[in-house]
């Protein structure tokens, strides 16, 4: 086991449960100084059933349940190198526009890290807030023969191009990055023979694995559950620090298993720039008020979502130090240059 790899891959995680115990405070706005009117837009930088979809549809859902906005919120699907066509329209077509959300987690700020994203930057959009937390997830089809991560990871490593990932991110994505995380951990060192393949969203890529077409799938739990619960996936490891609870308790950990990895994923929004500080205060608010919602730590508590409530300013610098350390990992890796 690499041990410097490790306090890396761990930094992360350890920042994130800093800020579990550190509530953002709702900006000071009168309530009259903005409402939004009418419908409010969701762009999902996804296809359906992904992570990103999730996190529309779900907060959407509540935002209408606490009158939180005058009609629905439409989740719109803009599919696209993980994230990065959505962000690329958002900053050179939507600037000021504020009753636009855009789903965002650590796959966006990996893509950031690794400078994915055409020359565009963390600073280009206003960062809202984080609503949750999910941890990553390692499975394989009902019918594989594997039984357990160790044993996906012997086979990996006796030939790696026998094993095929696939994930909803790109090459050298957050998703990606949890694979190669758990070979390193696992002492695998040829990591760039290992076999991953992008996928448009978290669902396209767990057809293919139930299908057969590929072997793992690489995401988060809240992507798996469905898949799980209909008897058509087996989750191999939960990257967690520990066993989670509930219906998800009868997933293993990485690292019961012998690899301590962790792979923490918050679930948050952007909005456009330039938008006008009451607006970005009112949505701040709202995401505040809808965490502490009863409806919210339902949907949280439904789909193993982790407690991770922070937003403004606190939730800004959050995105930065997290880009800067993805970046440290990721040339570490050799993902990228350092």
């Amino acid at each position: 086991m690499n041990s410097h790899f490790t306090r890396q891959t761990l930094a992360t995680a350890s920042f994130i449960a800093v800020c579990l115990t550190t509530g953002a405070s709702a900006q000071a706005f009168e309530p009259q100084d903005f409402a939004p009117q009418g419908k409010v837009e969701c762009l999902a930088p996804a296809d359906p059933g992904g992570g990103w979809d999730f996190t529309c549809r779900s907060v959407g859902n509540v935002l209408e349940t606490l009158d939180l906005v005058p009609r629905s919120v439409q989740t719109v699907n803009m599919p696209g190198a993980s994230g990065g066509v959505a962000f690329a329209h958002v900053v050179s077509k939507r600037a000021g526009e504020k009753q636009l959300l855009i789903a965002a987690s650590t796959a966006t700020t990996t893509r950031l890290a690794q400078d994915q994203f055409n020359g565009m930057s963390a600073d280009m959009v206003t960062w809202l807030g984080a609503v949750g937390a999910d941890f990553g997830v390692i499975a394989v089809a009902s019918d594989s023969d594997f039984q357990n991560l160790n044993e996906l990871m012997d086979a990996l490593r006796e030939e790696p191009s026998s094993i095929s990932f696939g994930g909803g991110s790109s090459k050298g994505g957050w998703d990606h990055l949890k694979v190669l995380m758990a070979a390193r951990e696992a002492g695998i060192e040829d990591l760039p023979a290992i076999k991953y393949l992008p996928y448009t969203g978290g669902g396209e890529a767990l057809t293919q694995v139930v299908g057969g077409h590929i072997t793992a799938f690489t995401g988060d739990v809240s992507e798996v559950l469905g898949f799980a619960a209909s008897g058509d996936l087996r989750v191999l490891a939960v990257l967690a620090d520990q066993r989670l609870q509930g219906d998800l308790a009868d997933f293993p950990t990485a690292r019961e298993q012998g690899l301590d990895v962790v792979g923490v994923n918050w679930r948050g929004f952007y909005m456009p720039a330039d938008v006008p500080e009451e607006a970005e205060a009112y949505w701040v608010d709202a995401l505040d008020t809808l965490y502490a919602s009863d409806e919210w730590q339902q949907v949280m508590t439904s789909n193993g979502l982790i407690p991770f409530d922070m937003q403004g300013e606190e939730f800004e610098a959050f995105v930065n130090q997290q880009i800067e350390d993805i970046h440290q990992l990721s040339a570490e890796i050799g993902l990228i240059q350092p």
